[in-house]
């Protein structure tokens, strides 16, 4: 198997063809992973949205719930990721009242082979999506900001803190 230092893309082989990563040699370790997302609301849909007022209904109940399934159908949507078992999914919305922003936390963790990074950034944007999907005929100019991973735990890699200068033990 390929390791980073490798300098090598792990998803392809030898012969430079497209590959699932083998990860049968692996151990199972906890695996924890944090992305996180926003998407500017504007004038016209924040306070909507904040105060349970949009006519397709609560949207924030829908967006936790899209992001729970696109956590859990990663590997049918990104090609070569394998199919993990999810042990558990927080998906945690925040408003930024001066932004005019709703900003979204998704921590997925798993006892697999290999990480769950994927998985959250997935569920984060899916997330913003079905935020988009429920106000656009309010206001089509919201934007999807910042999809990104801020924090991921387990496996050889070991950790990772977005803006951490150093690997966090």
């Amino acid at each position: 198997m390929n390791s980073p230092a490798d300098n090598r893309f792990t998803h392809l082989d030898a012969n430079g063809q497209v590959c699932m990563v083998d990860v049968s040699s692996k151990p199972e370790t906890v695996r924890q992973a944090i992305a996180e997302g926003s998407i500017f609301l504007g004038p016209k849909v924040f306070p909507l949205l904040l105060g349970g007022s949009l006519k397709k209904g609560d949207a924030l109940a829908a967006a936790r719930l899209a992001g729970i399934m696109a956590v859990k159908n990663t590997s049918q949507l990104i090609p070569l990721c394998h199919v993990i078992p999810i042990t558990a999914v927080e998906i945690d919305f925040s408003p930024d009242h001066q932004r005019l922003t709703l900003n979204i936390k998704v921590m997925v963790r798993a006892q697999a082979k290999t990480g769950v990074e994927m998985e959250a950034l997935t569920g984060a944007a899916a997330a913003a999506l079905t935020i988009y999907d429920m106000c656009k005929a309010i206001d089509r100019s919201m934007v999807i900001e910042k999809i990104r991973l801020v924090q991921k735990s387990g496996g050889k890699s070991g950790n990772y803190t977005l803006g951490a200068t150093a690997p966090s033990e």
